[in-house]
């Protein structure tokens, strides 16, 4: 393996060519994919894109800060509500989902004041409760969520003469990819080395100067606007948002996703995202064994490869750079 030599090197998103190359291809396949893939795979792609930028910022926050959150699908459902009120308001599109994103990180900071005393599985109950509270707030009050009727989201119009599915999949892959690029930065900026010393070890990381109440609740707040900005993108895309769309177990499928993509990988997030919308559409006539195969693959995954699908794909990576010598 090739020593990095400065730290600017270190810092460089692809340092190696052939990554480049395999990456810059990969890029590629994903823009020209409407060109030739079949509407339905166009849809389900559109939907890993949307439910990525969510995992990013899970991981953000359990990956890289070591803070346990069960409540993400109460900021899913504020950023998603939050986003239909401001469209029926006729609230421009990109400041509708800045203000999905900033009142869910402006409650994620709330939330993440019981991070300063808590951890573990108590921290994990009391940002569970936060999210079944948000859930029973938006189905009992018909003015935040539109009662039974739900609420009807305004839908952009196609531009360029794409078809509705295809221009929808550009727009949410070009703003996934922006937030891909945003984790990357926030991960190797200062910032996200101090969430990585908090949770290796917050007493020593506040012994060099870690400011671990700034920081922990940084860190819930950017999470938690990636989780409303999904939301918001999420609702323009369905057309439609009622509570029944943000249960707790959406919490699990976040938190489902980070474990089995892998811990502290960007990369991981997106495969981690893959997994959990590709399960329920390959076991689509046997719903009941979705929460099944979702527990079998976190033990396997914890058992036998604890690093998630990504750790997977890095050894196989070096295997092949290193092969024929092992």
């Amino acid at each position: 393996m090739d020593l990095i030599e400065s730290y600017r090197e270190e810092l460089q998103l692809i340092r190696k060519f052939w990554t480049r190359i395999w990456v810059g291809a990969f890029v590629l396949f994903l823009i020209l994919l409407p060109l030739f893939a079949p509407e339905h795979i166009i849809y389900v792609v559109t939907i890993i894109a949307i439910y990525a930028i969510g995992v990013e910022g899970q991981n953000i926050l359990i990956g890289y800060t070591g803070q346990i959150s069960f409540g993400q699908a109460g900021f899913l459902a504020i950023g998603a509500f939050t986003f239909g009120h401001m469209s029926q308001w006729g609230i421009p599109l990109p400041v509708g989902l800045a203000l999905a994103g900033l009142a869910a990180g402006l409650f994620g900071i709330v939330v993440g004041f019981p991070s300063l005393r808590l951890k573990g599985p108590y921290l994990a109950i009391a940002t569970m409760g936060f999210g079944i509270a948000v859930y029973q707030v938006f189905v009992n009050s018909e003015t935040l969520s539109g009662g039974r009727m739900g609420l009807m989201v305004h839908k952009i119009s196609p531009l360029w003469g794409l078809s509705s599915i295809t221009f929808n999949y550009y727009f949410n892959f070009g703003i996934a990819l922006l937030f891909t690029l945003l984790t990357y930065n926030i991960i190797s900026s200062y910032m996200g080395r101090a969430f990585i010393a908090i949770r290796d070890n917050d007493i020593a990381a506040e012994v060099i100067g870690v400011n671990l109440t700034r920081y922990k609740l940084l860190s819930f707040a950017i999470s938690s606007f990636y989780t409303g900005v999904q939301g918001g993108l999420y609702g323009l895309f369905m057309g439609y948002l009622e509570p029944n769309m943000f249960t707790f177990m959406e919490s699990i499928n976040l938190f489902v996703a980070v474990i089995i993509g892998g811990l502290a990988s960007v990369e991981g997030s997106i495969m981690g995202a893959a997994f959990v919308i590709l399960v329920p559409q390959v076991f689509n006539a046997y719903k009941e064994l979705v929460p099944v195969v979702y527990g079998v693959t976190i033990l396997l995954v914890l058992i036998f490869e604890p690093l998630g699908l990504y750790g997977r794909w890095f050894k196989m990576r070096l295997y092949f750079r290193n092969w024929p010598f092992r």
